[in-house]
């Protein structure tokens, strides 16, 4: 347990969380919506803090991040909980928490140690939400950027803006989850409003932080062909062309398991929706036989060939179409700066 970061206190007693857009307002032995920032005495504290629920090696196309480094390890750890209540979760043992706070008290420096040992090139803080172990992901940023690793954050975008400013220069890439680009939709699915992420996605976007965006499709909420040309023309006009879009298929999980399954279909309209509306890169996620390859946009000749979320070949040359030369969007692995 540690006192958190950005919180206000009450005069009554209570403190005002200033973390996430929810601005819980906590009374005395109260936790707040995400359940691991607690009041104690008047003073807010983070009850994951240096508490580690899980960490694996992981391939960085499997956040899903297709255009930095690829074919690296990440070292990817979580602590638990969430701000929001998705009731698709895929990771709900780890970031729904009611009662006690799983994990293993791991220290940043113990973060940044393993993670050099595994010869990784970046840390991922994923699996859960990020923003909810804020404090441990701020130290162990600061504490890998000393050693040369690169940090990368796979994040629902649920944060006010002060925290992300502060994080935004420790960050080189990011994945960041668009659930749905209907209000109240964003409410029933997961508790949260849109506005705030969008506003997350444009901050990243201006800060220079490499940005990919995920969309999970789930039938009956945000599969219809409105919504995917609304995402698909926000990530085109405010964030740009080059940013790509993951478009992923559902399957019954956790609460919503009367839903079913994504028909391939639907992932592929979503995947033409996201080429009309002038994306130079769009993925289909979850389905078997997807083409996970990145073309380029110019000629179309393959210069990134996968299979299961692993580089087969790379066929660039400094970050350039071998075919044509054009310029590949992306953080490549020639660049070391």
């Amino acid at each position: 347990m540690h006192e958190a970061m950005y919180w206000i206190r009450q005069e009554d007693g209570s403190v005002r969380c200033a973390l996430c857009p929810h601005r819980c307002k906590i009374a005395e032995g109260k936790r707040g919506i995400c359940n691991v920032r607690e009041n104690r005495g008047g003073t807010l504290y983070s009850l994951n803090y240096h508490c580690i629920v899980a960490s694996n090696i992981d391939p960085i196309e499997k956040k899903p991040l297709f255009h930095y480094r690829p074919g690296s390890s990440s070292f990817s750890v979580a602590a638990a909980g969430c701000n929001m209540r998705c009731g698709h979760c895929q990771n709900s043992s780890i970031s729904q928490v009611d009662g006690s706070v799983p994990g293993e008290n791991i220290t940043p420096a113990q973060i940044v140690v393993a993670a050099q040992q595994s010869r990784c090139r970046t840390i991922a803080y994923t699996y859960t939400e990020p923003t909810i172990y804020y404090e441990t992901m701020l130290e162990t940023a600061h504490l890998a950027r000393e050693v040369g690793l690169e940090n990368i954050v796979i994040s629902n975008g649920y944060i006010e803006e002060a925290p992300l400013n502060e994080l935004v220069p420790l960050v080189q890439g990011a994945n960041i989850d668009l659930k749905t680009f209907d209000d109240s939709i964003y409410r029933q699915l997961c508790g949260a409003r849109l506005a705030p992420v969008l506003k997350s996605l444009e901050r990243l976007k201006q800060a220079g932080v490499w940005l990919e965006v995920t969309t999970l499709i789930i039938p009956g909420y945000n599969d219809d062909d409105a919504q995917l040309e609304k995402i698909a023309g926000f990530i085109a006009t405010e964030l740009g062309p080059d940013v790509p879009w993951h478009v992923s298929a559902f399957y019954p999980t956790y609460l919503l398991t009367s839903v079913p399954p994504t028909p391939v279909e639907t992932i592929k309209r979503a995947c033409q929706i996201g080429t009309q509306a002038g994306l130079h890169y769009v993925y289909s996620g979850n389905v078997s036989n997807e083409d996970e390859n990145t073309r380029c946009p110019q000629c179309e000749a393959v210069v990134v060939r996968r299979h299961a979320y692993r580089v087969v070949e790379s066929l660039m040359d400094a970050g350039k179409c071998q075919a044509c030369g054009a310029l590949i969007a992306g953080v490549w692995n020639e660049n070391r700066d």
